[in-house]
């Protein structure tokens, strides 16, 4: 079987390396650096603009060798990008990107990509690539794995995030609701789960630009501390929370979650931060936010999730853990809720939120599209493509359920076992 449409020139011969390697035709259609093309006249187009991109997927026929061709520029989706990637994502399911080639397959590959010039020694991956050393979740690598991910600048993430400068699931109650109804929405969620009352002490952990703590203190009158690892966010949460009048109630800092010291706090919040923690430190996780919770104080831990039947990232290939998140680690929601409740805590609540991330990731490529060349100008264009590739496959993801997002509403309780709370759902969220 060859490659649907299949015609001369690059393209053509592109096709048949796709197909021999994936085993299946593949809906997309190939425009080559020669111009030539083939394929399905409708289908999504995979251009491919360098021959380097073919000696990529030859040293690595997986996801980091595709990753590694977008990032440099040498190959692209043109169209609407979700769409395309939507079309290629589906291949994947199905078995596709992540290929097992024998030695016979790998020596006619090679033969066909010797008849296009595609052949050498490896490319130098894109210096957006980073493999971070150390010890894995020490305070210093943790450290900089989050300056990787968060201290690409400010403005670049008011592009993509909106005025907000809220990274974490928002929640869309219509489908008139805007991007920054939804984070207000979210933030308040959080807040009404949390019980904040003023003059309650409350600490976010992880708290990115402070859209959390600023929200607390202003619209409850609670007295916040913010905590970060990215020294750019918290320039950024400080300035907007003196804006804001609200110095006197709000505290950010540079500070491992590890090293916070001054509890009792009324409530903790952690939106989207346990997600850098690792499966070897959630008891040290647990247990550090145990210990700076009052009894009866509330803990919001909302975290995306892995599906139990999802296969384990291999991270030597991982485009996420090499470009995204380096040591992100994903857990099923039964491990973080069976963590939290080794760790002392009472879990009192779940609400899976899948759906509306998959709304919020699409909302922020539809940004960083519409401010492309000034994402590129602030960040570089390897920078804004591993964003978008990132942000589009996130989406999908969500969208297939192969990942979620819950927030788990957790409660210390007391020598008695009381946990303070209301014995109706209503109540709480009043």
């Amino acid at each position: 079987m060859r490659f649907v449409g299949s015609a001369g020139g690059a393209a053509g011969a592109v096709g048949e390396l796709l197909h021999r390697a994936l085993g299946q035709n593949v809906p997309i259609r190939i425009r080559c650096w020669d111009g030539s093309e083939s394929g399905p006249p409708d289908a999504p187009v995979l251009y491919v603009k360098h021959r380097r991109a073919l000696r990529r997927l030859l040293w690595a026929p997986n996801e980091l060798g595709v990753s590694r061709a977008y990032v440099a520029g040498e190959l692209d989706l043109d169209g609407p990008f979700v769409e395309g990637l939507e079309r290629l994502f589906a291949v994947a399911l199905e078995g596709g990107f992540d290929v097992d080639l024998d030695w016979a397959a790998r020596r006619d590959l090679a033969r066909m990509a010797l008849k296009l010039g595609a052949v050498g020694f490896p490319p130098k991956p894109p210096p957006e690539e980073i493999k971070l050393a150390g010890r894995m979740h020490s305070r210093k690598r943790d450290a900089a794995a989050i300056s990787h991910h968060y201290d690409v600048g400010n403005d670049f993430y008011a592009l993509v995030l909106g005025p907000s400068m809220t990274y974490s699931c928002a929640v869309f109650a219509k489908a008139e609701t805007t991007l920054e109804e939804a984070q207000t929405a979210k933030v308040d969620l959080v807040a009404r789960k949390l019980g904040l009352r003023e003059g309650m002490r409350v600490l976010d952990v992880g708290c990115g630009w402070g859209t959390f703590v600023i929200h607390a203190a202003k619209e409850y009158g609670a007295r916040a501390v913010g905590v970060t690892l990215s020294q750019a966010q918290a320039d950024f949460a400080r300035k907007r929370v003196a804006e804001e009048g609200l110095s006197d109630l709000v505290t950010i800092r540079v500070q491992d979650y590890r090293e916070v010291s001054d509890g009792p706090f009324d409530a903790i919040s952690s939106i989207g931060m346990a997600e850098h923690v690792g499966a070897s430190m959630l008891p040290v996780y647990a247990k550090s936010l145990f210990g700076l919770l009052r009894p009866e104080g509330r803990l919001l831990n909302h975290a995306i999730s892995q599906h139990p039947s999802a296969p384990v990232r291999d991270q030597k290939i991982s485009f996420i853990d090499r470009y995204v998140f380096p040591d992100g680690e994903l857990e099923t929601v039964s491990a973080m809720a069976g963590a939290l409740e080794d760790g002392g805590f009472e879990v009192r609540d779940v609400e899976a939120l899948r759906e509306h991330y998959g709304r919020t990731l699409r909302a922020w490529v539809a940004n960083l599209e519409a401010n492309w060349d000034e994402a590129v100008r602030l960040s570089g264009a390897g920078r804004a493509r591993v964003w978008r590739l990132y942000m589009a496959a996130s989406a999908l993801s969500f969208e297939s359920g192969a990942i979620g997002v819950n927030q788990i509403l957790a409660v210390k309780p007391t020598a008695r076992g009381a946990s303070g709370m209301p014995p109706v759902r209503s109540e709480w969220l009043s």
